[in-house]
C-alpha cells in the first residue's frame, strides 16, 4: 500500500489503514453476484462440451468453428473472473491488490454492463408497449439462439453490474477515496487538455451517427442492417450516444478544473468511457469472424465507427489516469 493510500484513510478518519471488512449488505451482494454468473458460465461450458443447449436446429453455433470456439472460452473466463472480483472486493486481502490489476478489470466490467443494464430494459419496456420488432420480420430471421436464452444471460448480466458497482463503490471509497473528495480543482496541463478535447471531439461524432441510426437513418449500416433494424436495435444506438456523450462530458470537465465535485465528472468519464471503449472493442472484435447470420461482416463505416469507440475511450481514459494521479488538494 502505497503513501497515498496511507493518507486517505487518515482522509476519511480511520487511524490506520485497514482491510476491507464487509457487512451483511456487502456479504449478501457478493453471493448475488457469483449466483449471477451461473447462467452464462453454465451455458458456455455446456457449449463448450458440445451441448447445444439452447441453440436452434438451423444456427450456425449448431457448427461453432474455431472463432466461436475460442469466443466461447474466452468470455466464460471473463465472466468467471467476476467471482474473482467479488473475493478482491469484499476479502481483507483483497485491499493489497495493486491497483491495475484490479481497476483495469472493473473499468472493462463497467464498459460491458453498462449498456446491458441501460439498454435492455428498456428494449423490453417497449416490447410490453407493443413497439418491439416486427414478428414477421423475426419469424423470417435465421435463428441463432432460443429466447430464453437472452432472457436469462441478459438478466444475469444486469444483476452481475449492479452487485459489482455496490461493491466497487465502498471498496475504491476506503483504499482511494481521498482522489474525488472536494472538487476537480487545478485546470490538469494543457497537454491532458489537448486529448480531452480530441475526446470530446470523438464523442461528439460518435453520437451524431449513432443518433441519426437511433431515429431511423440507414446510410452506412449495411442491407443486412438496415433489415434489422428495429425498437431493439433504436434502444441500443440510443445507449451508446449517452455513453459518448457522458465520456465527452467527463473528459472536458476533469481537464478544465473548477469548483464542480470531482466525483461527478469522475463517475462520466469513467462509466462513459468505459462502455465507449469496451463496447467498441468488443464490436470490432465481434466483425472480424463469422456472422450469426451467415451474411458477410459489417460494411466499413460501421467498423470505423467501432474503431473510433476504442480510440476516444483510451483517449477518456488518458484523461482519467492523469486527473487521479495529478497532485490535488483535499
Amino acid at each position: 500500500m502505497n503513501t497515498r493510500e496511507v493518507q486517505s484513510s487518515e482522509v476519511t478518519g480511520a487511524n490506520r489503514p485497514s482491510p476491507f471488512r464487509p457487512g451483511t449488505g456487502q456479504r449478501i451482494l457478493r453471493a448475488v453476484a457469483v449466483v449471477a454468473t451461473v447462467p452464462y458460465v453454465g451455458l458456455k461450458a455446456a457449449w463448450l462440451a458440445g451441448s447445444n443447449l439452447g441453440i436452434p436446429e438451423g444456427s450456425v453455433l449448431r457448427e461453432p468453428g474455431p472463432f466461436f470456439t475460442v469466443a466461447n472460452s474466452v468470455t466464460l473466463a471473463m465472466d468467471a473472473c467476476v467471482i474473482l472480483l467479488v473475493l478482491v472486493l469484499t476479502r481483507p486481502w483483497g485491499i493489497r491488490v495493486p491497483a491495475w490489476l484490479l481497476t483495469v478489470p472493473v473499468f472493462v466490467a463497467t464498459g460491458l454492463l453498462t449498456p446491458i443494464v441501460v439498454a435492455y430494459p428498456g428494449q423490453l419496456l417497449l416490447r410490453a408497449l407493443g413497439s418491439g420488432p416486427d414478428p414477421v420480420v423475426e419469424a423470417a430471421r435465421v435463428p441463432f439462439l432460443d429466447p430464453w436464452v437472452f432472457v436469462v444471460v441478459y438478466t444475469g448480466f444486469i444483476v452481475q453490474g449492479l452487485a459489482l458497482a455496490g461493491l466497487f463503490v465502498p471498496y475504491a471509497r476506503e483504499r482511494w477515496g481521498w482522489r474525488w473528495q472536494g472538487v476537480t480543482g487545478k485546470r490538469l496541463p494543457p497537454s491532458t487538455g489537448v486529448v480531452a478535447a480530441a475526446a470530446a471531439v470523438g464523442s461528439l461524432a460518435i453520437a451524431a451517427v449513432y443518433g441519426y441510426w437511433t431515429f431511423g437513418g440507414t446510410a452506412g449500416l449495411g442491407a443486412a442492417n438496415v433489415a434489422d433494424r428495429s425498437s431493439d436495435t433504436a434502444v441500443g444506438s440510443a445507449t451508446h450516444v449517452l455513453c459518448a456523450l457522458a465520456a465527452a462530458a467527463g473528459a472536458l470537465l476533469l481537464a478544465r478544473g473548477g469548483t464542480l465535485p470531482a466525483s461527478r465528472p469522475l463517475g462520466l468519464a469513467w462509466i462513459g468511457g468505459a462502455a465507449t471503449l469496451s463496447w467498441g472493442a468488443w464490436m470490432l472484435i465481434a466483425s472480424t469472424g463469422p456472422q450469426l447470420d451467415g451474411g458477410e461482416g459489417p460494411p466499413a463505416t460501421m467498423v470505423l465507427i467501432y474503431a473510433g469507440q476504442v480510440i476516444t475511450g483510451l483517449l477518456t481514459g488518458t484523461v482519467l489516469i492523469r486527473f487521479l494521479t495529478a497532485p490535488r488538494a483535499v
